[in-house]
């Protein structure tokens, strides 16, 4: 349990939520039913084992944030997800009720990705030795979540399309519960868009063209968006996708926002290697883009 504050909002409940559900509890000292659901809360995060954060916000020393989530009355719970809230509750529930709430939107304890993330040697440059050492990676382990995510993105990197459909197979069922997984699958659609087009480099100008025309084309900003996504032009496709969110954050089922998440993951690099107890740095570009996108979705 954490307790957060304006400060440590982005840190501790958005960006974190990219990765794992975070709990929200807004409470005060002088509430009651507030003093019976906090234990409670506490006691199922332990016994969740990492499946969700749990985060703490005193409604009266935070009023900034309650009213960002129109909090009226507490104790109130927000369940964040991808940067964003998706579901919540009022009152003091039983534990049973809110092991309820929580399974309602968590994957099942057995489908977590748990597994570590795939270290290579610092020395392996060259794209050739680190994809024959994904490729022995996932052979050896097929269910190494991070080592599929990391051989399929790198042979779409190298162009090798067929090759990463090929390996990405065996978890295309996946991607509803491993979000990582659907992210791939979004840039795989986006490279099969271009294609299926025949989106050349003058595609942009014709996308322009209409975006110009009105700027609340968001079906245009999109498909802009997926062509620079197909080649690898990230911050543009996330300018792009910004653009929709600013103006419409619910447009055609919150496509711009799954989009722009999945970006932030195939931009992502592995995390360097820090000492125990050290946080790793975070690639400054991926945190900049994350926290446009939590201003947003707070707005």
């Amino acid at each position: 349990m954490i307790d957060v504050t304006l400060a440590n909002f982005e840190a501790e409940v958005v960006a974190a939520s990219m990765t794992t559900p975070v709990l929200i509890d807004f409470w005060a000292p002088w509430c009651g039913p507030c003093k019976s659901l906090g234990p409670i809360l506490e006691k199922v995060e332990a016994a969740y084992a990492g499946r969700f954060k749990l985060v703490k916000i005193d409604s009266d020393q935070e009023q900034q944030l309650g009213a960002a989530f129109g909090i009226r009355s507490i104790p109130t719970c927000i369940l964040m997800m991808n940067g964003q809230p998706v579901d919540g509750f009022a009152g003091a529930l039983t534990e049973g009720k809110v092991k309820e709430f929580l399974d309602k939107h968590l994957p099942p304890a057995q489908e977590q990705p748990e597994e570590p993330e795939l270290q290579l040697e610092e020395e392996s440059t060259d794209p050739a030795v680190i994809l024959e050492k994904l490729q022995h990676a996932v052979a050896t382990d097929p269910a190494d979540h991070n080592a599929r995510f990391d051989y399929v993105k790198l042979l779409l990197t190298l162009g090798h399309e067929d090759d990463a459909k090929v390996a990405f197979a065996p978890v295309i069922a996946q991607t509803s519960v491993v979000r990582r997984f659907d992210s791939l699958k979004r840039w795989m659609d986006a490279i099969d868009f271009a294609a299926r087009g025949g989106l050349d480099d003058k595609a942009g100008a014709r996308f322009d063209e209409k975006i110009a025309a009105n700027k609340r084309d968001f079906a245009a900003r999109f498909d802009k968006a997926r062509w620079l996504m197909a080649r690898q032009h990230w911050t543009a496709a996330l300018d792009e996708l910004l653009e929709i969110l600013m103006r419409d954050k619910n447009w055609n089922e919150e496509l711009a926002r799954k989009t722009y998440i999945a970006v932030l993951d195939i931009m992502e690099t592995p995390k360097p290697k820090v000492a125990d107890g050290q946080i790793p740095p975070e690639d400054p570009t991926v945190a900049t883009y994350r926290r446009r996108l939590s201003s947003v979705i707070l707005s």
